[in-house]
């Protein structure tokens, strides 16, 4: 399909999206959310949930669960309209009935990009004037909640396959590399599945301002970590010449991101000899140090998995959960032990 007659689809078609739907739901938003972190809070916290409720399953709620063993006075939002609903609403129910403070909102997009550097593209995007591309618009859409959500409240935003193995609340005005160069030492990717940040950063205006003048809807990761890539890229350029100074920290790969999507699976491989054994206690004796926040389960590559008993995720995670006989479910949440 020619970019042309997806913004005619899409101009049709646009009524059918539940994330462009702005009603009675939605528009209580913004109240309920500052209601909410109203509360005692020790630390704010974000994800996005864009799929249907039933598909937020073991593994999704193992990342919620360690966010709460490790954060215990953490308030989270999820920002989904799935999951604000009677449905969503059961499914949290093993966190909620813990006391946990995560409440499923779905998010009002014209009041949350209203007075953003997106809020142009946005109206322009609604009325058939930009491309949405082949790759699922909601995909891309997540993309830029999350920097918005951060840019109006403040905190920390996490994606739905990030399991927390330290608390928080120390870090400020962060963001992770997914990549160095092993030679320099310099980052050559950085990444948006965690992103710590205070209300109104100038960092977040860089990055929706990038996010509206070059949005591509074909290309994977263009929207996303390719772009925090390169605006952070052109900051410290602009650093190292003396001419810019935007108060932020990138964080090196262990912080985020310690194990690459090419070797993710490793971790979730019980040992099968008395080498293997002794590569998985050294594993979590480094993923349990000082620099590791947390692991990213890169979810793209890893969905059909299952984390094995014995393996680096299985002994991590049974010291960062708090209802734990999840830990050895596949992902669709039936068991898979006998």
């Amino acid at each position: 399909m020619a970019d042309q007659e997806r913004m005619a689809w899409l101009r049709k078609n646009l009524q059918e999206f539940d994330i462009f739907k702005s009603d009675n739901l939605t528009r209580k938003f913004h109240g309920q959310v500052m209601k909410f972190f109203a509360s005692d809070c020790g630390g704010t916290f974000f994800m996005t949930w864009i799929s249907p409720a039933r598909f937020f399953g073991s593994r999704e709620l193992l990342a919620v669960e360690s966010l709460f063993k490790t954060n215990p006075g953490a308030c989270l939002i999820i920002l989904s309209r799935t999951l604000d609903s009677r449905a969503g609403h059961e499914v949290l129910k093993p966190i909620t009935n813990r006391g946990c403070k995560v409440i499923p909102l779905a998010p009002d997009l014209p009041s949350l990009f209203q007075k953003t550097p997106v809020e142009v593209w946005f109206d322009e995007l609604r009325s058939g004037k930009v491309d949405p591309g082949e790759i699922p618009l909601a995909q891309n859409l997540s993309n830029l909640i999350r920097l918005a959500v951060l840019y109006k409240y403040g905190g920390v935003y996490l994606d739905t396959d990030f399991i927390v193995f330290r608390d928080f609340t120390q870090l400020r005005n962060s963001i992770g590399a997914q990549s160095v160069d092993p030679v320099s030492g310099n980052w050559t990717r950085i990444n948006n599945a965690v992103m710590v940040f205070d209300r109104h950063h100038p960092l977040l205006v860089k990055f929706m301002r990038e996010y509206a003048s070059t949005f591509d809807g074909n290309k994977w990761g263009h929207n996303g970590p390719y772009l925090v890539s390169r605006v952070v890229e052109k900051i410290q350029e602009r650093r190292q010449r003396g001419s810019y100074a935007i108060n932020f920290t990138v964080l090196s790969p262990m912080a985020f991101y310690p194990v690459g999507w090419t070797r993710i699976g490793g971790l979730f491989e019980q040992p099968k000899s008395r080498f293997h054994e002794r590569w998985v206690e050294a594993k979590v004796a480094q993923l349990s140090g000082v620099g590791t926040y947390g692991v990213h389960l890169w979810n793209k590559q890893s969905r059909g998995f299952r984390i094995e008993e014995g393996s680096v995720l299985g002994r991590l995670i049974s010291n960062h959960c708090m209802i734990c006989e999840g830990i050895y479910r596949n992902p669709t949440g039936s068991s898979s032990l006998q």
